[in-house]
């Protein structure tokens, strides 16, 4: 049994093991202290919940993996939101047609893409500080927002738009189904192609990275335009999701999805973390929150323990890490 739980460790990592393990006690847990949490109504509830979350949790990974960092995924996510909800509004609102909500999501992920493309450049080019970078567009996003909307909620959509947010396909949801796609396709870019390797070795030294022939401008400029495509799919699923838009809409997410990057194993520092990790981190947030949120625990102490969580996660890796060190020094 001990060899077993050895190979299976081995073949997936040690990290990704022991996040599999306490998803596992979690699961356990919250089972054994009510009834209610392995209902097929819970389960449905947070597969419905974590794909926002998760996929702006995506576009925040590679910014992170290059050393960086996009603050402006909320603000990119409400402008693409709002794009199709303009759109749509434009042909009709709620008899708008399925043409019409093509064309606005076109719209939408050209917004995001457009948003990512300047933090890109700038960050690239200028060499300005990927935080200042994207701190300023999240601002501009923010006043531009508001102008728009004065601000206020835009609604009034067609029916099968809510059905994107609230349907399911051989009784998965939608949303799920769209989180992991972008999941897989994520994974595949980072392991399988040249930019995925780009992105590792920019985040482990850029200066290296240029010096051996990675094209470093051109990597940076289309992870932050990727991140802002990304921005644009959770904008529309926002949009399905609360049959509304409103410039802030999930504005609490950021800081979350900083802290899934980084309880994935996510290098604070650039360079190193994948993509599976990550996505089961981002399970036991939502188990948490679930599992407290039908103990009768307010949502805050959900994001009290969050926050706990981390800081026991930094400790553990700081001691298993001094552990290793005095052992290896002791051979």
């Amino acid at each position: 049994m001990r060899q077993l739980v050895q190979n299976i460790s081995d073949q997936i990592g040690k990290e990704t093991f022991a996040l599999i393990c306490f998803l596992a006690f979690l699961f356990l847990t919250f089972s054994s202290l009510t009834p209610r949490f392995l209902t097929a109504a819970n389960l449905s509830s947070m597969a419905f919940q974590l794909p926002v979350l998760g996929i702006l949790t995506l576009a925040m990974l590679a910014p992170i993996l290059s050393g960086g960092l996009n603050l402006a995924i909320i603000f990119t996510a409400n402008l693409s939101g709002l794009t199709l909800a303009w759109t749509l509004l434009q042909a009709g609102g709620p008899d708008a047609g399925i043409f019409a909500f093509i064309i606005g999501v076109a719209a939408a992920l050209a917004v995001g893409a457009a948003a990512g493309l300047v933090m890109g450049l700038a960050v690239a080019y200028t060499g300005a500080h990927p935080i200042l970078v994207s701190l300023a567009m999240m601002i501009f996003l923010r006043g531009l927002g508001e102008f728009l909307t004065r601000g206020g909620d835009i609604s009034g959509f067609p029916e099968f738009v809510g059905t994107i947010g609230h349907g399911s396909l051989f009784l998965i949801p939608i949303p799920m189904i769209i989180f992991t796609l972008v999941a897989l396709a994520w994974h595949i870019m980072l392991v399988s192609t040249k930019h995925g390797f780009s992105v590792y070795m920019i985040g482990s030294n850029l200066n290296a990275s240029e010096y051996s022939g990675i094209p470093t401008k051109k990597t940076l400029t289309l992870i932050y335009t990727f991140s802002g495509v990304l921005c644009g799919i959770a904008g529309i699923l926002m949009v399905s999701r609360f049959n509304s838009v409103r410039v802030g809409h999930g504005e609490a997410l950021l800081l979350v999805t900083v802290l899934a990057c980084f309880l994935g194993g996510i290098d604070p520092f650039g360079g190193f973390g994948k993509v599976m990790p990550v996505v089961i981190a981002l399970i036991i947030l939502q188990v948490l929150s679930s599992g407290l949120n039908l103990l009768g625990a307010n949502q805050h102490l959900s994001t009290a323990v969050w926050g706990l969580f981390l800081i026991l996660v930094m400790v553990i890796r700081h001691v298993v890490n001094q552990l290793r060190n005095y052992l290896a020094r002791r051979e």
